[in-house]
């Protein structure tokens, strides 16, 4: 039996992720994916991951700024579907739909454009990392302020110790594709 993402795959994509001990704050590691979005191999195959998990079946792809947008754009070119950024306040030109999130350390807004999601559609949300839920579950938000139809939520990674995957299903979301986990700090 193949696995969508093979381990070995897996392994090279995680190899390109540096750790970086106590940013953004002390205690805190982050995993950088900087280093994987610079090797062309490596962003490749992570797009091709992606994919892999990914509906086939889907309209539109909802992309996070900032780092969400270097996967969402070409995941949506893959399943040949539209791309639609979701922003943070004072970057869209029109009328927008918007959503307030909690973080740790107080709020932030998410907006799309009014028009970029039509009743129906099927969206899929793509991100570059899934921590704490807070900035997926605002892009959830807005999916189902628009009257669209979420289908499902792909990442390239989970950390899976800030219990995002939990946040989410409280939201209702249960189809969450991650290509990489990693479940410690």
């Amino acid at each position: 039996m193949t696995t969508l993402v093979t381990d070995q795959i897996k392994e090279q994509l995680a190899g390109l992720i540096r750790d970086v001990p106590d940013f953004p704050a002390p205690g805190v590691l982050f995993k950088d994916i900087t280093p994987l979005i610079a090797s062309p191999g490596g962003l490749a195959k992570a797009v091709e991951a992606m994919v892999r998990l990914s509906p086939s079946e889907v309209d539109t792809v909802l992309g996070v700024e900032a780092r969400g947008f270097v996967f969402a754009s070409p995941v949506a070119l893959s399943l040949g579907a539209g791309f639609v950024p979701a922003r943070k306040p004072g970057k869209l030109p029109a009328e927008i739909i918007e959503t307030e999130y909690e973080l740790e350390y107080g709020t932030e807004r998410l907006a799309i454009h009014a028009d970029a999601l039509k009743e129906g559609d099927r969206v899929l949300v793509v991100d570059d990392v899934l921590a704490t839920g807070g900035t997926i579950g605002a892009a959830v938000d807005l999916v189902r302020k628009a009257g669209a139809e979420l289908v499902g939520i792909t990442v390239l990674v989970e950390l899976d110790h800030l219990g995002g995957r939990k946040r989410l299903a409280h939201l209702g979301v249960a189809d969450i594709a991650a290509v990489l986990n990693f479940p410690e700090a």
